[in-house]
Formats: structure tokens, C-alpha cells, sequence
């Protein structure tokens, strides 16, 4: 099988190897079946030859594309920056993609989508979300339960459908929590490889960075480590089965 590159944005190495874990371990993979690429660490080779790759596998982050450029920290938007160069090939070619959170903001700017604050955010926790009927067709969503939980937290969402895109997750406070371009270009604003103690971690780490108040953070950790969150994880599991070659 070739390798999965796995593009992360997480300026922190805790949070960033704690991510980079939950993918392996959710998507079924070993440490030699994928290529991982700490992006604030080091750059997207400019020559990278995608078709050495199963697929691409965008993680999280504390970044927002819709933030004001002349405000982004610069390591965000250099970061940022070098994704949304890479994606017109990965858009071209149809070549097997999944954003996970952060993701579908790049894919959503790539296609020319709104992508915006204060509309669709969803705070920090578990969420209900329910599979479109185009989405009950979509090999991506085979052996998933029609309403499940996921974990979200978010400033920024895909505040409408970009033209040629398909709908196939939506939430109450979020309507296009998962989407796909093509056949082979997914992207989902909830985090498909974090379980309860996953996101108990993530809630630790980042406590400061204005996605709750501090003093919430006991009470939503509870709140994970008790939620149910089982399904997301065959997203990823059924990405790596489809698309590993």
C-alpha cells in the first residue's frame, strides 16, 4: 500500500502527537503506512509527488481561514498558505482527500465557499449528526448509524455548499458537518479520529485559546469521557479501505 501523507497544523507537540496517534490508531494504520508532515515544523516539499500517496489527511488546528490575514500569527497563515497551494492539484486530480475540522475550512476556501464566523460555531463537546440521503450512498458512510454523536468545537464553519459539492452530514447547529467534492474529496468539521479522552486532552491544551471559558474545562472534560462517540471513527477506517492502495 502506499503511504497516507498526514498534514498537521498543531503548533503544539503534545496536542500534535496526540492527534497523530488517534489517527493511526481510529484509521486502522501502522506508523509505516503513512507520511506525517508537522507543518510547523517543516514545509510541503514544493516538488512533492502526490501520486506516491494513497491520500491526504488534513488535521486540526487552532487556525481560522477566515480571519483577518493582516491578523493571523504568521505561522498560521504560512502554514494555511502552503495547504491551500497544494489544493488546486488535489482538486484537479480527485485524488482521495479528508480535512478533519480546519480541513473543511481549506477545502471550503479552495472551492470558492463561504467560510465564516458566527453563524454555524459550535462550542467545545459532543454533537448529534444526521446522514443526508445522499449520504446514506456514500462508501464513506457504509456501517454508520444514521444519527451519531462526534465530537466539534469550532469558531468558524462552511456557511454554505460549494457548487458541485454533496451534502452528507449535517447538525443542529451546524449544517454542513461533513461534504464531498468529486468522488474522492471529503472534508467534516467534527473531528472523525477523537474519542472521549482524545478530546478530554485537546480540552486541556487548549483552554486558553478562546474555544470556552477556563473555568469550564473540568466540566466539559466530564462531559466528553461520559458522551458516547463510537461512529466517527469508521469515516476514517472506511477512507483508509477505499482509498489505501
Amino acid at each position: 500500500m502506499k503511504p497516507f501523507l498526514i498534514l498537521q497544523l498543531r503548533p503544539e507537540a503534545e496536542a500534535s502527537d496526540d492527534e497523530f496517534a488517534a489517527f493511526l490508531a481510529k484509521g486502522g494504520l501502522g506508523a509505516d503506512q503513512v507520511t506525517r508532515l508537522r507543518l510547523e515544523m517543516q514545509s510541503i516539499p514544493q516538488d512533492i509527488d502526490l501520486t506516491q500517496y494513497s491520500g491526504v489527511i488534513v488535521g486540526g488546528g487552532p487556525g481560522c481561514v477566515s480571519d483577518d490575514p493582516a491578523s493571523k500569527d504568521p505561522l498560521e497563515a504560512r502554514i494555511e498558505s502552503e495547504i491551500l497551494t497544494l489544493m488546486p492539484r488535489i482538486i484537479a486530480a480527485d485524488m482521495p482527500f479528508l480535512g478533519c475540522c480546519y480541513g473543511i475550512g481549506i477545502l471550503g476556501a479552495a472551492l470558492g465557499g463561504k467560510v465564516g464566523k458566527g453563524k454555524y460555531g459550535e462550542p467545545v463537546g459532543p454533537v448529534e449528526c444526521r446522514i443526508t440521503d445522499a449520504g446514506r450512498a456514500d462508501p464513506l458512510l457504509d456501517g454508520v448509524a444514521d444519527r451519531f454523536n462526534a465530537f466539534v468545537g469550532h469558531k468558524e464553519a462552511m456557511e454554505d455548499l460549494p457548487e458541485g459539492a454533496v451534502h452528507l452530514l449535517s447538525s443542529g447547529p451546524c449544517p454542513i458537518q461533513m461534504l464531498r467534492y468529486k468522488s474522492n474529496i471529503y472534508a467534516t468539521q467534527f473531528h472523525p479520529e477523537a474519542d472521549g479522552a482524545v478530546f478530554a486532552n485537546r480540552i486541556r491544551l487548549y483552554k486558553n485559546k478562546g474555544y470556552f471559558a477556563p473555568h469550564e474545562a473540568d466540566d466539559l472534560i466530564a462531559t466528553c469521557i461520559a458522551a458516547h462517540v463510537d461512529q466517527p471513527e469508521r469515516i476514517l477506517r472506511n477512507f483508509v479501505a477505499c482509498f489505501g492502495a
